[in-house]
């Protein structure tokens, strides 16, 4: 399993990469691992400014659908549309063409305010 350590991560199973003020988020490789594999992702919050926790949209894998949450209060500013013709790229690489939003964040301590990839594999028994 695969923990990068530039980024951050959620209970919820999201991970977070800042670059400035932008934050990409997706979901965790655990996350994608427990899901199976994803036929389906639906992001329909471009252009919306949510609080951490909201729901930014649903991630659909063969047996389940699963909810996603905002890990950090902010606009989100890009959905990957790369997912709608291949949502299995959040199985195959969940960390790069996998990625789900792009946010500009309000709050850097909410940031600073997540996992780190120790905490994160500790909270999920690695």
């Amino acid at each position: 399993m695969n923990f990068p350590a530039d980024i951050k991560y959620t209970k919820d199973h999201e991970w977070v990469k800042l670059d400035g003020d932008v934050a990409t988020i997706g979901i965790t490789d655990f996350a994608q691992s427990e899901l199976g594999d994803v036929v389906f992702v639906e992001i329909e919050t471009e252009g919306e400014t949510l609080n951490s926790e909201d729901t930014f949209g649903t991630v659909e894998a063969v047996k389940t659908v699963s909810d996603l949450y905002m890990p950090l209060a902010g606009e989100v500013i890009e959905v990957n549309a790369g997912l709608e013709d291949a949502p299995e790229s959040v199985n195959s690489d969940p960390y790069g063409d996998g990625w789900m939003i792009k946010v500009k964040i309000s709050d850097q301590a909410e940031f600073d305010a997540l996992m780190s990839p120790d905490e994160y594999k500790a909270s999920i028994g690695q």
